[in-house]
């Protein structure tokens, strides 16, 4: 008998004809994550199988695996050749000791001469003299001991499933710049992104003295956190302090956010196009602060030309997001408290309903804004961040 960790992914089963095209992206996503491991990785028969592993890799590796987008779930089996007594002494060593069990059976493989309901009851009145402190629940057991029969000539038997990220494959769904900040908002939404496929790159804005080194490396530890998710990401720190001493020189106090929202997502769209990304991603939700009202959101994206911007958090409240935050273990970051750029010349009194007309008469005061962005996008630092980074 041999140790095997199966994989099952979920909702690539709706996808048609394109169903080949996110197998295998699943499957080269799943090759990256087992990367350091030294390990067999097949499939067979939209079953996908970890094998010839270390003992002491396995929590590893199944750690690592449940953050695998695409992935439905998993379980620790154990694989036989599939004869009748390997099964039945499997089944046997993998039953619990104490509490009631039910014994499932799925037969792929049709040409046994008995069928599942027997095969179970076998496999269960096995289990029942080997222990006779087990009883049987049909309904609501304590543990259960799955049989698994598939045609390529193996049983896999398993106890529990062990959830995964679910999703979609990470780069199914094309690219997106997401707007990093050090706040809890962003790192979620670029997970949520990811989880419907897509390839996450980031942008950060740094404002160098007037934000501490320490502001940057928090973003960047965010973005690390996010790589066991999302795969290698490529962060953008831009140099934002002479952009916004400009805002704050010549707008007015009260339009300073909006236009350096409109200044962000210019930039940002820049980079994006230069990455390949088809969109823009932002950490947005209605109302919870003066940028992220109707009238806000409009006039930021109001500056944005050429792609979408996705607010993948508009309709989640803070509680929601703090404890997605806690899931992907961001929040412990996300709360240090180093000051970002969006802190930095704060306004008291901040326009909550900008007018379009305003927010554009307002940025427009901007000399050589365009000068300003390029330069900006141009000395951009570029950072390359992979979970072993």
């Amino acid at each position: 008998m041999d140790k095997v960790i199966l994989l099952r992914y979920g909702e690539l089963f709706l996808k048609g004809r394109n169903r080949s095209y996110f197998e295998g992206a699943l499957a080269r996503n799943i090759k990256a994550a087992l990367s350091p491991f030294d390990c067999k990785f097949s499939r067979t028969q939209n079953r996908y199988y970890v094998e010839e592993y270390s003992f002491e890799d396995e929590y590893a590796i199944v750690e690592r695996l449940t953050k695998v987008f695409g992935l439905h779930s998993l379980s620790i089996a154990v694989k036989v050749k599939t004869d009748y007594e390997g099964i039945f002494a499997a089944a046997v060593d993998s039953a619990p000791y104490t509490g009631t069990f039910r014994v499932n059976v799925k037969r792929a493989d049709k040409k046994l001469s008995m069928n599942s309901m027997q095969i179970a009851v076998e496999a269960g009145a096995r289990i029942l003299r080997a222990r006779p402190e087990l009883s049987v629940d049909l309904h609501d057991p304590d543990s259960v001991v799955n049989i698994d029969i598939r045609e390529n000539g193996f049983t896999y038997i398993f106890g529990e499933s062990v959830p995964c990220a679910g999703g979609m494959p990470v780069g199914t769904a094309g690219k997106g710049m997401l707007l990093l900040s050090g706040g809890f908002d962003s790192p979620v939404a670029g997970w949520r992104m990811a989880k419907r496929g897509v390839k996450v790159c980031a942008v950060h804005y740094h404002s160098y003295p007037h934000t501490s080194l320490q502001a940057k490396e928090k973003v960047v530890d965010l973005a690390k956190k996010l790589t066991p998710w999302c795969g290698d990401i490529t962060l953008y720190v831009v140099p934002f302090t002479h952009i916004q001493e400009e805002i704050h020189l010549r707008c007015k106090a009260e339009f300073m956010i909006t236009v350096m929202r409109r200044v962000m997502v210019r930039i940002a769209e820049r980079l994006a196009e230069k990455e390949g990304c088809g969109c823009l991603i932002t950490g947005e939700s209605l109302g919870q602060v003066a940028s992220q009202t109707m009238e806000s959101i409009t006039s930021t994206e109001d500056a944005v030309e050429r792609l979408p911007v996705f607010r993948p958090l508009i309709a989640m409240d803070k509680t929601e997001i703090l404890e997605q935050a806690e899931r992907i273990d961001t929040y412990d970051i996300s709360k240090q408290p180093f000051e970002d750029c969006c802190t930095v010349f704060l306004p008291r009194d901040p326009v909550i309903h900008p007018k379009l007309d305003e927010a554009r008469a307002e940025e427009a005061k901007l000399e050589g804004e365009e000068q300003l962005i390029e330069e900006a996008a141009a000395n951009a630092e570029i950072l390359h961040l992979g979970e072993r980074t």
